[in-house]
């Protein structure tokens, strides 16, 4: 079940700024998430957005692009989500295992990225992806099928108040 670090992306498609400081494959795959002020890691105003959790990392939220359909949730660090929007597959941050690891490497179920949004409060990210195969490591298509809680249901009036 582990994945193998990523590698490091292709010189020509990292910007100047984040190639300068970027760890090798070799160094950083069991390295603790980077630290929030690196430099190098990503772009400064994409740093600056972000609102880390104590471990430096942020929610992913990876939603299917021509469907909306949401799939899973990793986690990303400075360096998961640098690579992520450089290479053009989604990384992620292991918290358990300490690693980072390129979604598909050894399931086959490949992300490609399409797009990466920062919600408003910057403690989020929106990452829509063309998904191959399942995005759960269960086996099922997103890691919400069939896990549905008993709720009761809210309906918007006409005037767009909750009912």
């Amino acid at each position: 079940m582990s994945e193998q670090p990523a590698p490091a992306p292709v010189p020509d498609a990292v910007p100047s700024a984040v190639r300068a400081s970027a760890p090798s494959a070799a160094s950083d795959a069991a390295s603790a998430p980077a630290a929030a002020g690196e430099a190098g890691v990503l772009p400064a105003e994409v740093a600056d957005a972000l609102k880390r959790d104590g471990a430096g990392l942020v929610a992913a939220i990876v939603q299917q692009f021509d469907t909306n359909e949401v799939l899973m949730l990793g986690w990303m660090d400075d360096e998961a989500l640098r690579r992520t929007m450089t290479t053009g597959r989604v990384t992620f941050y292991s918290r358990s295992r300490r690693e980072y690891w390129r979604k598909g490497d050894t399931s086959g179920h490949v992300q490609w990225v399409k797009s990466v949004a920062l919600d408003c409060d910057g403690d989020a990210l929106l990452v829509q992806v063309d998904q191959v195969g399942a995005a759960c490591h269960t086996g099922t298509r997103t890691c919400f099928d069939g896990r549905g809680l008993s709720v009761v249901s809210g309906e918007a009036s006409v005037s767009g108040s909750a009912s």
